[in-house]
């Protein structure tokens, strides 16, 4: 079985660090870049199986960059990774298609479990923001 190839974009460089790290426990982590619009290029030629994106980033935002990825490859998973706890964010979000949405603060609990969803192929939001 292939090891399922995730791309990362975070652009805080100790967060970044501490995210990969998190998700090498169970998946090939193929990239980390620190903006939108490269997180757009790199996964148009490194084909990842999922995209785990910050919304905030410098430039192109995660949330714009996921639409155009989506656009282009519609069975391509995208987690997002985030501060913004607003449900009108999440709603933004989700409203993409299929993807998960995870507060940073829930990395370690729910990361992996969002990556897998991805996979999958079902929603997933970060278990503090169910209520």
């Amino acid at each position: 079985m292939n090891a399922v190839r995730v791309l990362l974009a975070e652009d805080g460089c100790a967060m970044g660090r501490q995210l990969r790290g998190l998700l090498r426990q169970q998946f090939e982590v193929i990239g980390l870049v620190q903006d939108g619009e490269s997180l757009v290029q790199a996964a148009r030629s490194m084909l990842p199986d999922v995209v785990v994106t910050d919304i905030a980033m410098p430039g192109l935002s995660g949330l714009e960059a996921a639409r155009r990825l989506r656009t282009q490859r519609p069975v391509l998973g995208v987690v997002f990774i985030t501060v913004h706890a607003e449900l009108q964010m999440v709603r933004q979000a989700m409203a993409l298609g299929v993807c998960s949405y995870v507060l940073k603060s829930d990395a370690g609990d729910d990361l992996l479990l969002a990556v897998q969803a991805a996979l999958d192929g079902v929603p997933f939001v970060s278990r503090s923001l169910q209520r």
